[in-house]
């Protein structure tokens, strides 16, 4: 009989190559949050898949910041570099048919002794399929990847073979997490996120990315033999004139942000979610350590 294998796998790559979409996929459910904005996850986020062979953690990282300037950067590239120092297999992912000095330098970065497997996504976007074995001969040529396994998360396709394959390269070792937890992250955590999602879905362009979420106070009540939660969320951005883009004409805007949170919220939680939220500005937030602390920022 086969040893149960357990191990943590970074998912690792530049903005906007999917890295969340795939976490999602992998692990069956919605626990890093996606937009086509960079900078949308800027925390390490473990997905938690278990079968009855691995229990695979999947640590979601932010997009590596070329642009280092900021505290916000920097705190999210030493979160890369710190979850890459500590994990067993890393997913290195990239765009099908794309790949320029952002991935160069990020192949740098890799861990010795740990396998690297490239994960070439979104191959459904590729126009001519016949680029797909010169791409793939290319990055093989460039670096000793572990292996190289095309997916289209967004398409679900290749997820299983991506974790038979990275399955391989796990440690003998039981389980650190229960069979059915999906996340090692607080539900606390999960609304700000969850809230932070829908403000750059909603907002577009209009709003730059001096913008977060802070949960001010998250409760929760028997209702009949389900769970009510009541969470109060603070909206922040950096400049007054951009408290009104977050709300909107006559506070639609904002009314169409909450309701769209809150409904991911109960789809995750599992149970009604009564949501309040407001918008406060804090000049300066995304460029003060000790402000970005105070807001979860590691």
């Amino acid at each position: 009989m086969s040893e149960f294998r357990t191990g943590y796998l970074a998912i690792v790559g530049r903005p906007n190559v999917g890295k969340s979409t795939l976490t999602n996929r992998l692990v069956g459910a919605k626990v890093s949050i996606t937009s086509s904005k960079a900078q949308t996850t800027r925390h390490s986020i473990r997905g938690i898949f278990t079968d009855a062979d691995c229990q695979f953690i999947f640590v979601d990282t932010p997009g590596f910041q070329m642009q280092k300037s900021g505290a916000l950067n920097r705190l999210m590239n030493r979160s890369v570099t710190q979850t890459l120092a500590g994990v067993d297999v890393v997913l290195f992912v990239v765009e099908a048919g794309r790949w320029g000095s952002g991935e160069t330098d990020i192949l740098k970065l890799m861990p010795e002794g740990r396998p690297v497997l490239l994960v070439i996504n979104k191959i459904d976007r590729l126009k001519d399929k016949g680029l797909l074995l010169p791409f793939i001969q290319q990055r093989a040529a460039e670096f000793p990847f572990a292996e190289i396994i095309p997916v289209s998360a967004e398409r679900a396709q290749g997820m299983a073979e991506l974790l038979a394959t990275a399955a391989k390269y796990l440690p003998e070792a039981p389980p650190v997490f229960d069979a059915d937890d999906i996340t090692d992250r607080s539900e606390r955590f999960l609304a700000a996120e969850l809230l932070r999602e829908k403000l750059f879905r909603n907002v577009g362009e209009e709003l730059p990315y001096g913008i977060t979420v802070e949960i001010e106070k998250f409760e929760q009540e028997a209702e009949g033999e389900s769970i009510l939660r009541r969470i109060h969320a603070a909206i922040i951005v950096d400049r007054q004139a951009h408290k009104g883009i977050v709300i909107g004409k006559d506070g639609e805007r904002l009314k169409r942000i909450s309701s769209d949170a809150r409904r991911d919220m109960e789809a995750l939680f599992g149970g009604k979610v009564w949501l309040e939220t407001w918008v406060k500005v804090k000049s300066g937030w995304a460029d003060d350590e000790r402000a970005l602390k105070s807001l979860g920022y590691e």
